[in-house]
């Protein structure tokens, strides 16, 4: 019998436009691969509810990116529905999308991490001049480089707002060097990309504009240090418990070494993504590696009284 996938897409966070571009990649793939599908563009929960009441779909596809999508809110639904859902269950989701708990969990085994500190917007506004610099500051939880700061110098200080003063933050020492990536695909890894962006670092902008970040595949780099990337991905997505795919990220430079970054535990799957361009890296084609997520779709068991 044919599954039916659900893909769901779009969402309530910063990252819905690019949630809704691999929805759409996942929605023809699938469809090739002889699935079932239903696209359905997540703007209110509660005609969510309806469609898979009506729809019953076999397994959901998260194509969704960022808050509520990635953070575990949508996946403790599913798991309450008992319905399968691809990529990481709750646990997982919730951890790798808060930064601090990843570090630390890194930290655990055995992956380097740069030194930093967690502080409210108020905070850091207080104690920002006194910082040490150079540093990064980002959002402990959000996605797709949205709201980072370089901060090298005073001037740059003017740049770095938030909106709320009690949202946190992650105050973190840049590492200065080469910006390398790893996909994690059932608990492989393939390769390492280097991300070459055109002007400052890979943000937001560099990483959905075309022709706005070279990725050099595989990374120019000695061995060894592929391989301690590649390690470090497969540690962190076992620490996690990630489901079917991760992508972690890294920074090198000979003194610092391999320093890692951050997970992203639902990656994006669009033209411009780094798990499609490394899979296929890896002989693995874009419709393979969303039957993997379908194929490998899970509902963490909930009790009935």
């Amino acid at each position: 019998m044919t599954k039916k996938v659900l893909v769901m897409a779009g969402g309530f966070s910063s990252e819905r436009e690019v949630s809704l571009v691999t929805a759409k990649g996942v929605t023809e793939a699938l469809k090739n691969a002889g699935y079932e599908v239903v696209f359905h563009d997540l703007r209110d929960f509660r005609a969510f509810v309806k469609v898979l009441e009506a729809e019953k779909p076999d397994v959901v596809f998260n194509a969704l990116h960022g808050n509520f999508g990635e953070d575990g809110t949508i996946q403790g639904f599913l798991d309450l529905m008992q319905i399968p859902y691809t990529h990481s269950g709750v646990a997982a989701s919730a951890a790798g999308m808060c930064k601090d708990i990843t570090r630390e969990m890194a930290r655990s085994v055995g992956i380097k991490v740069a030194p930093a500190q967690v502080m409210t917007y108020r905070e850091f506004k207080q104690k920002a001049s006194s910082l040490e610099r150079p540093f990064v500051v980002k959002p402990v939880s959000d996605g797709s480089s949205v709201g980072v700061f370089i901060v090298k110098d005073a001037a740059d200080l003017q740049h770095v707002h938030y909106d709320d003063d009690n949202c946190k933050l992650l105050v973190e020492k840049y590492i200065n060097g080469r910006e390398l990536t790893v996909m994690v695909l059932e608990d492989k890894a393939y390769a390492v990309t280097e991300l070459c962006p055109k002007a400052g670092f890979y943000d937001y902008k560099a990483k959905y504009t075309d022709g706005m970040t070279r990725h050099l595949l595989p990374a120019p780099i000695d061995e060894t240090t592929a391989a301690i990337c590649k390690d470090y991905a497969v540690k962190i997505h076992k620490a996690l418990g990630c489901n079917t795919v991760s992508r972690s990220d890294f920074r090198y430079n000979p003194t610092d070494g391999v320093v890692f970054l951050e997970i992203n535990t639902n990656p994006g799957l669009t033209p411009l993504s780094l798990v499609p361009e490394q899979a296929n890296f890896a002989g693995i084609s874009y419709r393979d590696v969303c039957v993997k997520l379908v194929e490998g779709a899970k509902c963490r068991f909930v009790p009935s009284l």
